[in-house]
């Protein structure tokens, strides 16, 4: 591998947003797939009040090298002041779905 495999987590308001960012990511080369789940529950504090909302959550595959432009990508077209944007390394897969991850992003 060329790289350090990622999943980014992101959440968003509508599946609307979710989707046309999701598309764009893809279409940019910025991530291999991206799968959306929703809708889900999120608990969390903001500005010092605990909130509570519908969100949808889109799980991306991408490297550690396209992370920053992903990450960049997402807060410009993101509704949210501050979009959850958080990677996990992928530890481990099977070679033919790595490689196949890696040769998406390459342009």
């Amino acid at each position: 591998m060329d790289t350090q495999a990622l999943q980014v987590f992101v959440t968003f308001p509508t599946r609307e947003s979710a989707e046309s960012v999701a598309e764009g990511l893809v279409a940019n080369r910025l991530a291999a797939c991206a799968q959306i789940l929703g809708p889900i529950k999120s608990v969390y504090r903001w500005q010092g009040q605990v909130e509570s909302a519908s969100e949808w959550l889109c799980l991306i595959k991408t490297s550690q090298k396209a992370f920053q432009d992903l990450a960049n990508f997402v807060k410009s077209h993101h509704p949210y002041e501050v979009p959850e944007i958080i990677a996990v390394p992928i530890c481990d897969g099977i070679p033919a779905y790595l490689n196949w991850l890696f040769e998406s992003l390459r342009s």
